[in-house]
C-alpha cells in the first residue's frame, strides 16, 4: 500500500470535540484543591533559571516561567499549558493513527482511548515535566512513521530537533528515542539508518541537549546521585513485573487493554502493521527498560498511545461489518473513565471522594511507601501548604523587625520551602532555604544561622546545632501527608557558620 492510499483526512469533526472535552475537564478539576508539591518547587526553579537541576532537566522550570510572566502563578494560570498539552497529545495520536492507515473510527478510537486513560488524563492535571513528555514521545514517532512512509531521510532532522528538546524536558526520552533507533534496526526498515541526516540529527539533538549535559558535568550528575539515593532509601513501591502490567491496565482503564494488545498484534503480527514493526519493538524495549530499572506505573504511560492508534487501525478492518461495536466499545471506554476518572483528578470535593472511593471500593495504588492520611499521595500534597505558610509567617512577624531582617526560614523538603517562597510574600516572608534537591545548590543566601526558623525537625537535633531552640508552633492539615504534620521551632545561635554546616545538609532523595 502506497503512502497517499494509507494517507487518511484527518477526522476534525471527532477530534475537535474530543480534544476540548479533555481541556475542559482539567480546567474545571482542582477547584476544590490546591497547589501540589512539584508545582510549588517549579515555581521556585523558574525563579532561579539554569541549564540543569539536581532532579530534572531545564525545560520545566523554563516552561513554568513562561507560565508565570506571561499568565500569572495562580493555580489556574500555571496549570493552562498542561492542560493544553493534553489537549494536543489527543490530536497527535490521531494524526498518528492517520498515518498508520486509520480513517474516521481509527482516529477517533485512539482519541477517545487516550481521553479515557486515567493515568495519561492525571498527566495533564498538574504542571510537571509528565505533562509534556507524551507529545515528544508521539511526534518522534510520527516522524518516523512518515520516514517509513516517504523514504525523506531529511526528517532525521526533526527528530533530532524534536528528542533535543525532549530531553531537556526528561531524561527518559533517551531511552524512548533509542527504542525507536533499535526498533528500526530490528526490522527491514533499518535502510533509514544508512543515512547521513541521521548522524546530523543526532548532532543536532546533542546540541540542544548539550547546555544540560554541561551543567552535570560541572556539577558531578546530581541526578545519577539522587536515583542511587532514592533505590538505596526504598522510598518507591517496589513491583514485580506482574504487578507493574497489573496497574498499567487498572491506571489505563481496563476497557482500552483489547486496544492496546490490539496495537502490539497491529505492529507485530498483522499485514497493515509490518511495515511499521519498528514502533512495536520501540515499545516493548522501553517497556522492558523500565521495567528492569525502575517501575513506576507512571514512566510508561506515554508510550500508550502508539499502542492505542495502532490498535485503533486494526479495530476498525476488524469491526468493519459489526458497525454495533465501533459505537459500543469508545461510548463504553468514556463511560468507564467518567466513572474512574475522580480516583486520579481532583473533580471532587475531599469529602465527596472519600465517600466516593469507599463506595466503589477502589483507590489508586500508592507509588510510594509514605504512611497515608485519608487521601492518596497524589490528592494529599495539594494540601496544607499556605496554612504552613500562614503559620510560619505568625513566628517570623512576632519576632522584633531588627531579628528578623537576619533571620531564616529552613524547610526539610522542597515542598516546605517553595510553599515559604510562593505564599511567603502574603505573609511578609523572605525566600526560603533548605538542603533539599535544588534548594542545596542556591544555599544559604548569606544567612549565618544566628537566628533560623525550622519546619519539621526534632528538638534534640536542634539543640546540638543551636545555643537556643524553642518549639513555637504545630503544622496540621487534615488532607494533607502525614509526614507534613510537624513542629516549628525557634533557634538562635548556631553553634558553626552556616557556610560551614550546609554541605552536611544536602539531602538529595
Amino acid at each position: 500500500m502506497s503512502a497517499g492510499a494509507m494517507r487518511k483526512p484527518l477526522a476534525w469533526s471527532i477530534i475537535l470535540p474530543v480534544a476540548a472535552a479533555k481541556l475542559l475537564v482539567h480546567l474545571y478539576a482542582g477547584r476544590h484543591y490546591g497547589y501540589f508539591t512539584d508545582e510549588l518547587y517549579y515555581l521556585a526553579c523558574s525563579r532561579h533559571l539554569d541549564w540543569g537541576y539536581v532532579d530534572q532537566p531545564p525545560l520545566i522550570a523554563l516552561i513554568t516561567w513562561i507560565a508565570r510572566v506571561t499568565l500569572g502563578d495562580s493555580l489556574p494560570a500555571i496549570r493552562l499549558l498542561p492542560a493544553l498539552a493534553g489537549a494536543a497529545e489527543v490530536v497527535l495520536v490521531a494524526a498518528v493513527a492517520r498515518e498508520l492507515g486509520g480513517n474516521r473510527w481509527a482516529q477517533g478510537m485512539a482519541a477517545m482511548a487516550t481521553l479515557g486513560s486515567l493515568g495519561i488524563l492525571g498527566m495533564h492535571n498538574l504542571l510537571t515535566m509528565n505533562a509534556f513528555e507524551p507529545l515528544f514521545w508521539l511526534g518522534c514517532a510520527w516522524l518516523v512513521i512518515r520516514m517509513i512512509q516517504t523514504g525523506n531521510r531529511r526528517l532525521w532532522l526533526w527528530f533530532g530537533l524534536w528528542s533535543g528538546l525532549g530531553l531537556e524536558d526528561k531524561y527518559s526520552m533517551a531511552m524512548f528515542a533509542g527504542g525507536l533507533v533499535a526498533g528500526l534496526l530490528l526490522t527491514p526498515e533499518r535502510r533509514l539508518l544508512r543515512s547521513g541526516w541521521l548522524w546530523i540529527g543526532g548532532g543536532l539533538a546533542l546540541v540542544l541537549f548539550l547546555p544540560n549535559l554541561l551543567w552535570n558535568v560541572q556539577h558531578h550528575f546530581p541526578f545519577l546521585e539522587l536515583q542511587a539515593n532514592i533505590r538505596r532509601s526504598g522510598r518507591d513501591v517496589s513491583l514485580t513485573p506482574l504487578a507493574f502490567f497489573g496497574q498499567e491496565i487498572l491506571a489505563m482503564n481496563p476497557l482500552t487493554l483489547p486496544l492496546w494488545l490490539a496495537g502490539l498484534a497491529f505492529y507485530f503480527f498483522s499485514q497493515a502493521g509490518k511495515m511499521f514493526r519498528a514502533l512495536g519493538w520501540a515499545w516493548v524495549l522501553t517497556a522492558a527498560i523500565i521495567v528492569a530499572l525502575s517501575p513506576r506505573v507512571y514512566y510508561l504511560f506515554p508510550a500508550f498511545p502508539i499502542l492505542f492508534a495502532g490498535g485503533a487501525v486494526l479495530a476498525e478492518i476488524w469491526f468493519e461489518t459489526l458497525p454495533a461495536r465501533r459505537v459500543v466499545w469508545p461510548a463504553a471506554t468514556v463511560a468507564a473513565a467518567a466513572i474512574l476518572a475522580p480516583l486520579i483528578i481532583p473533580v471532587l470535593p475531599p469529602e465527596t471522594y472519600i465517600r466516593y472511593t469507599q463506595a466503589l471500593h477502589l483507590a489508586p495504588p500508592a507509588i510510594e511507601t509514605h504512611r497515608l492520611g485519608p487521601l492518596p499521595q497524589l490528592f494529599a500534597d495539594q494540601f496544607g501548604w499556605e496554612e504552613m505558610a500562614e503559620t510560619v509567617g505568625r513566628v517570623y512577624n512576632g519576632l522584633p523587625s531588627e531579628v528578623r531582617a537576619k533571620t531564616a526560614i529552613f524547610g526539610q523538603n522542597y515542598g516546605q520551602a517553595g510553599a515559604i517562597d510562593h505564599f511567603g510574600p502574603r505573609y511578609g516572608l523572605p525566600p526560603a532555604i533548605s538542603g533539599h534537591q535544588s534548594y542545596f545548590l542556591w544555599g544559604p543566601r548569606g544567612y549565618t544561622g544566628e537566628s533560623m526558623i525550622v519546619m519539621n525537625d526534632r528538638q534534640e537535633r536542634l539543640e546540638s546545632l543551636f545555643a537556643e531552640v524553642h518549639k513555637v508552633a504545630r503544622v496540621e492539615h487534615p488532607y494533607s501527608m502525614p509526614y507534613q504534620h510537624f513542629d516549628v521551632f525557634y533557634c538562635r545561635g548556631m553553634r558553626m557558620p552556616l557556610a560551614d554546616l550546609w554541605p552536611r545538609l544536602k539531602t538529595w532523595d
